[in-house]
């Protein structure tokens, strides 16, 4: 590759439009069936082919997972499943388990294999092992620090791609394989259908006082033990390039569009910024800015300079600064055509992300609904709303503001 390419995920058609908006390189995504994320909507067989045409028509590249570790009784599944994502014309599978990846090569020779996190990838003998297999990259392994990224990228044929996640939630498994949900609720994490109980809250109980729990360095939400941060190598793009990395992975197939839009467009603008300077300079403000904007946990870099800690214990939500109201659906004639979101008013002040350039602000000084008839507030999920506007507001664009508390 001649850049390092950009990865965004995408549960449904929504946000695969969003990831195709802000600039996305590839986008990874799961039919109905084998991917770690049963909780999204995910993509039929229909829904993929008009998926990769929508990608391939702007040179964007389509992966699906099939990541999950199959039972006997899903194997017989797979052959059909495999030749229908080749017919669709995906890219690449994002494959786990070396049964699948045998059925793969056998049933979709011609869509490339990579090979998945759930993997656990963490050395120079076991990528070169699934280099003679047919993998033409890796994604590995998210404990590994990028010393021993790039002391691997020496050591494994130049034309087999490293992949590494950048951003997003992290758990307490080793790359994803927890037992933990199968445990608790019987919901099996490593057939996408985790529960997260690592993000639940805890108590201790003494076993001769039925009822009641004592705290243990935790206050009245309880204590949050396994709660991971999120991670977030924004302002790292230089060293990850110097590893020898290839893709930049950004978690979040079970999140919004919204998410989508503004993780993906923080990563954009850094990655060309990296690419103008080459790390001489640091990123603009603005785009480390931009990730405070969606719903997170409190931040770190995980393993890649090594240990970090990684685990919220005082609280278990998210930090929510920022609220969508609404996405604009058409711009002309000095007037914003606006899908609402989330309620909000005439007099409000607006942060709008374009899907290319940076964020701007604007007022709400007078709107309109369907019928022309001027309204203080736009109250009502997908309402259409009609906004003047001096200042061009480009379809695509996504307009939020400061939660109230």
């Amino acid at each position: 590759m001649d850049k390092v390419e950009l990865l965004s995920p995408a549960g449904d058609m929504e946000c695969l439009d969003s990831a195709l908006n802000f600039g996305a390189d590839a986008i990874y995504l799961a039919g109905n069936e084998f991917g770690m994320r049963t909780a999204s909507k995910n993509f039929s067989v229909d829904e993929l082919k008009i998926a990769v045409g929508k990608a391939h028509e702007k040179n964007v590249k389509v992966y699906v997972t099939c990541n999950t570790l199959p039972r006997n009784s899903e194997i017989d599944r797979l052959p059909p499943f495999l030749e229908a994502v080749q017919e669709c014309g995906a890219d690449a599978f994002i494959i786990a388990d070396l049964g699948v990846l045998s059925l793969a090569a056998k049933y979709a020779p011609k869509v490339q294999r990579h090979i998945s996190t759930q993997a656990g990838i963490v050395n120079y003998q076991t990528a070169r092992v699934l280099y003679d297999m047919g993998a033409s990259r890796i994604v590995l392994a998210r404990e590994l620090p990028l010393e021993e990224i790039a002391q691997m990228r020496a050591k494994i044929p130049d034309d087999l791609e490293i992949e590494v996640f950048v951003h997003g939630s992290m758990c307490v498994s080793f790359s994803g394989r927890c037992l933990i949900s199968s445990y608790m609720t019987g919901r099996d994490a490593n057939r996408g259908d985790c529960a997260q109980p690592c993000r639940w809250k805890y108590h201790l109980f003494e076993e001769h006082r039925d009822g009641q729990y004592f705290p243990v360095e935790e206050d009245s939400s309880g204590t949050f033990l396994y709660n991971s941060r999120d991670l977030c190598m924004i302002d790292h793009i230089p060293e990850l390039v110097k590893a020898g990395i290839n893709s930049l992975k950004i978690e979040g197939r079970a999140k919004s569009s919204y998410y989508v839009s503004v993780v993906t467009n923080a990563y954009r603008h850094a990655i060309d910024e990296y690419y103008k300077t080459y790390g001489t300079k640091p990123i603009p403000s603005w785009i480390r800015e931009e990730l405070e904007k969606i719903s997170h946990r409190e931040y770190n870099t995980g393993f890649f300079f090594g240990y970090e800690p990684g685990q919220v214990t005082d609280n278990g939500g998210y930090i929510r600064h920022y609220e969508v109201v609404a996405v604009c659906d058409e711009y002309k004639d000095h007037t914003a055509y606006l899908t609402q979101r989330n309620r909000f008013f005439s007099g409000d002040r607006l942060d709008v992300l374009p899907p290319s350039g940076e964020p701007f602000e604007i007022m709400v000084d007078y709107m309109q609904n369907e019928k022309g008839e001027q309204i203080e507030v736009a109250p009502h999920a997908m309402q259409k709303v009609i906004m003047p506007s001096n200042v061009e507001i480009p379809a695509g664009s996504v307009l939020r503001k400061v939660r109230e508390n």
